[in-house]
């Protein structure tokens, strides 16, 4: 893969699906999770294998209105739509789905994809704070872990959990280090190009051959940046929050780079936000370590989600950005309330601006998202 890891990383999806196709043929079980809540350690160490599902497009959308009603996130009618429609190879390879309560749209939304595939669905405490959160989670765990070994006919034991917990955390650092990349002047890679990469960790089907793909990457990056022609002029550093994004509705990131910015980190689910919170290793009790790292995961469907507040702060200082842009979902509504608290904390705490957009995964109103971008950064 020498020299040829960034396209090998562009083709990640293609390469993904024939290791499933292959998999699949053995009668192995694999699983679609839909949320960075859904723990991969515990299929992995089922002998089954987790593949990322979310809706990220906007052609789905029209089959799901056929069901579901118009003014619903298009995360949600996208994901569904692609099950309806049966359009999407990862979700046509998932054996079962692993689903969760983030949201009351998706919760429904569940109730209606289990008619198609067999869904179980962990429920989420709307709080992360206290013991009583966390004695709930590790029901949920033990219950997704019974329900894993029923479709698979495997055991779960201690032994295989801390096993896959130890490789994820690895995996975990790997990605992480690719992503910090991004905080040197000299960036190696635009916004979109790390969104792609960053994307990968939900196909990933062998994670210790995924480990040596992104050590040959970083090699790659690390020696792409070395060799680039240094410029005095510097493009404006910008932060994106809020709601996850991804390949087909990453408007906000490509025109923020049209314009001139380049993104430098993602703090949503499918950037960098599962990232800083690693699984003890070898714990006395690793389902239970496992619940204690889930439970960190700083969404907004918990309440107070401080944890959010703190990462963003993080990454600013980390990233060393000029602006942060939040990103909402049309109907997504505990970001949207959240973006007041985010912007309040950015201005008090860290004196840095932010440009709060609310859209859909459409091209109707890229020109006037485009506009606002435009004067946004004229204001940095």
């Amino acid at each position: 893969m020498d020299n040829q890891s960034m396209a090998y990383f562009n083709e990640f999806n293609k390469h993904a699906l024939l290791e499933l196709d292959k998999a699949h043929d053995q009668g192995v079980q694999i699983a679609g999770l839909y949320c960075i809540f859904g723990p991969t350690e515990l299929v992995r160490a089922a002998g089954a294998i987790p593949v990322g599902l979310c809706g990220k497009k906007q052609e789905p959308i029209q089959e799901a209105e056929k069901t579901l009603p118009a003014n619903l996130c298009p995360l949600i009618k996208s994901s569904y739509g692609f099950a309806a429609g049966n359009t999407c190879p990862f979700f046509s390879f998932s054996d079962f789905i692993v689903g969760e309560t983030t949201c009351d749209g998706k919760k429904k939304m569940f109730e209606l994809m289990d008619e198609i595939k067999p869904t179980f669905v962990m429920q989420l405490p709307y709080r992360t704070l206290g013991d009583s959160p966390l004695e709930y989670w590790k029901t949920e765990i033990h219950r997704l872990k019974a329900y894993i070994e029923e479709k698979t006919g495997n055991t779960i034991t201690p032994e295989k959990l801390n096993h896959e917990i130890k490789l994820q955390n690895r995996v975990n650092g790997l990605v992480q280090e690719i992503a910090l990349l991004m905080t040197e002047p000299d960036a190696p890679i635009s916004g979109p190009e790390l969104l792609r990469i960053l994307e990968t960790k939900g196909y990933a089907v062998d994670l210790e051959k995924y480990a040596a793909d992104l050590i040959a990457l970083k090699a790659e990056l690390e020696e792409k940046r070395a060799n680039m022609a240094k410029s005095d002029t510097k493009p404006l550093r910008i932060l994106i929050t809020g709601c996850p994004s991804g390949t087909g509705s990453d408007k906000v990131t490509r025109l923020a780079e049209e314009c001139g910015a380049l993104v430098v980190c993602q703090e949503n689910c499918t950037g960098v936000k599962g990232l800083y919170y690693p699984t003890e290793e070898d714990a006395q009790d690793p389902f239970a370590a496992l619940a204690e790292r889930y439970l960190k995961v700083p969404c907004s469907c918990m309440t107070p989600n401080t944890g959010r507040l703190d990462l963003v702060g993080r990454l600013a200082e980390e990233y060393n950005v000029d602006g942060v842009i939040d990103l909402t979902w049309t109907c997504c509504h505990t970001y949207n309330v959240e973006s007041f608290s985010v912007e309040n904390f950015l201005d008090k705490k860290l004196d840095l601006p932010m440009l709060q957009i609310e859209t859909d995964y459409s091209e109707s109103d890229s020109e006037q998202i485009r506009t606002r971008i435009e004067a946004f950064l004229e204001m940095l």
